[in-house]
């Protein structure tokens, strides 16, 4: 549903699509995970989101969408919202899954959930991309590319590397955390990816793109900050919970607390 919607839709539309996953995110978290919002959580949900609204609104890209795309801007908008959705309830899904039906908290958990479904996904792609016969497209493909063949191996290689650390990380987050900490940090890296343009390929910087850096840090930071609070409360309780343990120990003793 993503590739529907960035096929029919210009890309600054698509983008503020799908900033509404962390919305989306927050719905679900509150009505399957028990997601408690703070004014912090809250804070920060709305920084992020705005974050990565500035950013499509900046775009310069609404030209880019084709005549015969047009056509189909209702497709791709409504797959474009359903994805966001859909990977929402898959990320609140995920946390519902380890919180209540894994036994025992163990880190091979966070292996099988990635490693099974990619497996799943990679089986059921390699028998479209032969089903399709867009597989004797490839050798093309891998001919006309301007670095050369080596670059493009190099390159679907480490693309292939670097989702799956992602989906890795991603999940990790939702074993540790939650899945709205999961789905900020993936909010987070939208208004990061345009300073590492700036670093790396030389794009021009502009305010836009500093303010909404801002904001995604700043929100960032908040639910970090929220976190912070949550641990020290508990830590706090159990430490009271030890003191009064004591005390009761202490009276059985005959002794004063």
């Amino acid at each position: 549903m993503y590739s529907y919607g960035l096929l029919y839709l210009p890309v600054s539309t698509y983008s503020l699509l799908c900033a509404t996953q962390l919305a989306f995110n927050a719905v679900f978290s509150f009505f399957l995970n028990n997601q408690k919002f703070t004014p912090f959580i809250l804070n920060s949900l709305v920084l992020l989101t705005v974050s990565a609204t500035l950013l499509a609104v900046n775009s310069a890209d609404d030209d880019t969408a084709s005549t015969a795309a047009k056509n189909k801007y209702a497709i791709g908008f409504l797959t474009t919202v359903g994805a966001s959705a859909a990977y929402s309830l898959y990320l609140s899904l995920i946390q519902l899954t380890f919180d209540n039906l894994v036994p025992g908290k163990e880190n091979s958990t966070v292996d099988e959930a990635a490693i099974y479904p990619s497996a799943v996904a990679t089986v059921g792609c390699v028998v479209g991309i032969f089903a399709s016969g867009e597989w004797k497209e490839v050798k093309g493909e891998m001919k006309g590319y301007t670095e050369g063949k080596a670059a493009y191996l190099l390159t679907l290689i480490w693309t292939a590397v670097a989702w799956q650390v992602s989906s890795l990380g991603m999940l990790g987050l939702v074993f540790e955390v939650s899945s709205l900490f999961s789905n900020v940090i993936s909010t987070l890296a939208l208004p990061l990816v345009p300073v590492l343009a700036v670093v790396l390929f030389g794009d021009k910087m502009d305010g836009v793109k500093a303010v909404a850096m801002v904001l995604a840090v700043w929100g960032f930071v908040s639910y970090v900050y929220q976190h912070y609070l949550d641990d020290r409360s508990t830590a706090e309780r159990a430490a009271a919970g030890g003191d009064a343990r004591e005390c009761g120990n202490a009276d059985r003793r005959g002794e004063i607390c």
